[in-house]
C-alpha cells in the first residue's frame, strides 16, 4: 500500500516559556493521501496555520514526527529538507507576498531563480505558469500595479511554477470578495482534480471546507473531530483518509460545482478570477497569546522569509 504523501505522530509545537509560553499544537496525528483534498478548519489561535508549517516543512515541531512518503523528515539535512519542500511543494497564503516593485514573471519566478534555475528556462516555465492562470499579458506588469484579483492568480502561479504535487493554502480567499473567491477555490480543486495535486487548504470558511475531501476540526491544537465525504464523523481516533473526490462536511452540505469548476478546457477557469478587489468581512480578531504565535508562525513571510520559503539548500 502506497505510503500518505504526508504524515504527522504526536506532533507538539510550543511557543515560548514559561507566563508566555504557548501550546500551539497538542499531540497531532494524522495522514494525508496523494491527491485528495484536506480542509484544516478552527478559529484563530486553534493552531490549524502552525499544522500547515510544520507539515509543509516551514518550521519544525517541539516534539512528534513529520513524514513524507513514509520517511521521517527529522533525519534529513536542513540542505535536504530545503531542496524538498522547494520541489514537492507549492503555497498560496492569505496575504500575497508578492514584490511590489519586481515584474508579475519575476515575482513567479523567484522559487526557481532561487534554486539555481538559468534565466532562460525559469522564465519558460513562468510564462506558461502564467499562460494557465490568465495573466501572461500581465508578466512584464509591476506587482504593485495589479488587482487583488491579479494578485492572487500571480500567487497561484508562483506555487505552479515548481511543478509541485502538495499545493498549501493557508487563508487562501481570505482577502477576496465572494465572486473572485469562487473562481479562485475553482482553480485550486481544478488542479487537485486534473493533476492528481494533494491539496491541503487552511481556512475558517465553512463553504470552502465543504468543497474537500476531508475536513480536519482544530480546538485549541487538538483534533476534535474528521470528517469525510461519507460524512462519517470521528473524534478519538487519528484521521483516516478518504478516496480522492468531492466531499462534505456533516453539518454543511457542499455547494454545487460552479461552470468554472466544470470547465476542463485549457482555458476553463485558469483565466476567469475577476480582476476586482474585494475584501472578506467576518475574520475574527486573533486573542493575544495566538497573534504571538501568529508572529512565529509567520516569520518566514518576509522579503528574507520567501528566500528562505523558496531556498534550495545548496545554493553557491
Amino acid at each position: 500500500m502506497e505510503p500518505p504523501v504526508l504524515e504527522t505522530e504526536n506532533l507538539v509545537k510550543v511557543y515560548g516559556k514559561g507566563e508566555t509560553r504557548f501550546d500551539a499544537l497538542k499531540g497531532l496525528t494524522l495522514e494525508i493521501h496523494r491527491g485528495e483534498s484536506v480542509a484544516v478548519v478552527g478559529k484563530s489561535g486553534s493552531g490549524k496555520s502552525t499544522l500547515m508549517h510544520l507539515m509543509a516543512l516551514l518550521d519544525r515541531p517541539s516534539q512528534g514526527v513529520v513524514a513524507l512518503d513514509g520517511s521521517p523528515v527529522s533525519e534529513l539535512s536542513t540542505k535536504e529538507i530545503n531542496r524538498l519542500r522547494n520541489e514537492r511543494f507549492g503555497f498560496v497564503f492569505q496575504q500575497f507576498f508578492l514584490n511590489a516593485n519586481q515584474t508579475v514573471l519575476e515575482n513567479v519566478v523567484l522559487p526557481l531563480k532561487i534554486a539555481g534555475v538559468g534565466k532562460s528556462e525559469r522564465n519558460r516555465k513562468g510564462m506558461e505558469a502564467l499562460e494557465r492562470l490568465g495573466m501572461a499579458d500581465k508578466a512584464a506588469n509591476k506587482a504593485t500595479n495589479l488587482s487583488g484579483g491579479q494578485k492572487q492568480r500571480a500567487c497561484i502561479a508562483r506555487a505552479l511554477v515548481t511543478e509541485p504535487s502538495v499545493i498549501f493554502a493557508d487563508e487562501p480567499t481570505g482577502n477576496l470578495d465572494s465572486r473572485t473567491s469562487e473562481v479562485v477555490e475553482d482553480i485550486l480543486f481544478g488542479l487537485q482534480r486534473e493533476q492528481g495535486i494533494t491539496l491541503v487548504i487552511v481556512t475558517h470558511d465553512d463553504d470552502l471546507a465543504a468543497r474537500c475531501d476531508r475536513r480536519i476540526n482544530l480546538v485549541d491544537g487538538e483534533i476534535t473531530s474528521v470528517q469525510d465525504h461519507d460524512d462519517s464523523v470521528s473524534t478519538d481516533s487519528p484521521a483516516q483518509p478518504a478516496a480522492p473526490g468531492r466531499g462534505a462536511a456533516a453539518e454543511q452540505p457542499a455547494p454545487a460545482p460552479s461552470a468554472a469548476a466544470q470547465d476542463t478546457a485549457a482555458a476553463g477557469p485558469w483565466a476567469q478570477i475577476p480582476d476586482g478587489d474585494g475584501a472578506h468581512r467576518g475574520e475574527p480578531q486573533p486573542q493575544a497569546d495566538a497573534a504571538k504565535a501568529q508572529a512565529e508562525q509567520t516569520k518566514h513571510a518576509d522579503k528574507g522569509g520567501l528566500r528562505r520559503l523558496f531556498s534550495k539548500g545548496d545554493r553557491r
